[in-house]
């Protein structure tokens, strides 16, 4: 495959441009871990090294303070971490999932590698459902994500999913995201993890009720142009002049998008209010900003750049309806 998405499994439509093997719904664990590409484990050897001697090969050293983990199928090497570092198994993610599909009305929707097997998720809604005016929906998911070279702490973080543009958008209240993380310094422990999720996942309704606010808010158009440059360009452009640019560009593309070409622009709870704001914004990184792949714009939106700049996007949007 010429994208960096290593493999991804899902039901329902179709998402990121084709990607990924497609499941009918309610598919036990062992075959999302098939189809997903997530059926295999991080296994850990020693850092060695060879120690040069004049007129022989060397004798092989261990270096006992670090660890190789590699992909116990194709033997590839994922990343050298500290002997400290807890792994968190592909499996453990999806399973994850077990009690919460059967016992509390949850259902995979995506789950899949990213990086090679340096990164993988999987993505559950949960059956929470709202609609604002114009029967705008919003779905509420749960995504579980971690790695195993660093870049990632374990991290749960319940998800709203906007079905007419497939924006998604981390439920956050009061400025803050209600992201769960385990830092891979700690062993995850998942029914732990849960314990905490039912106080976020009951966040819910309040989350809805400040979007509603958001959608009951108009909007002047000096107010959505204060609204944009403070969102897209609050970096350091004089580092950089090519971020000044970029963030023109940006800065257009957000604007047309919440002007009526973005998807669902026109409807009643999005036209000139400032959940279009947002909307747009959302739309912009999920599915418009510039990435070198689907899988860099994939990772970008849950995890880096993308999600800080959503986050941001919510906290003016909040900020302008409070």
């Amino acid at each position: 495959m010429a994208h960096l998405l290593q493999s991804m499994a899902y039901v329902g439509q179709t998402p990121w441009h084709e990607l990924g093997n497609q499941l009918p719904a309610k598919q036990p664990i062992e075959v999302w871990a098939r189809e997903a590409g997530m059926d295999w484990t991080i296994r850990e050897s020693p850092v060695r090294y060879m120690a040069d001697q004049v007129g022989a090969l060397g004798s092989i050293m261990s270096f006992e303070d670090q660890k190789v983990l590699y992909r116990s199928d194709t033997k590839a090497a994922l990343s050298v971490v500290s002997s400290r570092y807890q792994v968190v198994q592909p499996r453990q993610v999806l399973e994850f999932y077990r009690d919460l599909s059967e016992v509390s009305g949850y259902e995979l929707e995506t789950a899949g590698v990213l990086k090679a097997g340096r990164k993988f998720w999987a993505l559950a809604r949960t059956g929470k459902s709202s609609a604002l005016k114009g029967n705008d929906v919003v779905n509420g998911y749960l995504l579980l994500a971690t790695s195993c070279d660093g870049t990632l702490a374990t991290t749960a973080t319940p998800t709203t999913i906007r079905v007419v543009c497939n924006n998604t958008l981390s439920i956050a209240l009061s400025g803050a995201t209600s992201a769960i993380k385990v830092p891979h310094s700690t062993s995850f422990d998942a029914q732990a993890v849960k314990k905490q999720l039912g106080i976020a996942v009951s966040q819910w309704d309040s989350f809805m009720y400040r979007m509603k606010t958001l959608s009951e808010r108009k909007v002047k158009s000096h107010e959505s142009m204060n609204y944009f440059l403070k969102v897209l360009c609050q970096t350091d452009a004089h580092a950089d002049p090519a971020l000044g640019l970029t963030n023109e560009r940006a800065l257009k593309k957000v604007q047309a998008l919440y002007e009526g070409s973005g998807r669902g622009a026109e409807l009643q709870a999005a036209k000139g209010t400032a959940w279009g704001l947002l909307c747009s914004v959302t739309e912009f990184v999920d599915h418009e900003r510039r990435a070198r792949s689907q899988e860099y714009r994939l990772d970008s939106a849950w995890f880096g750049q993308g999600a800080a700049l959503k986050q941001r996007a919510l906290e003016h949007a909040l900020q302008l309806a409070s």
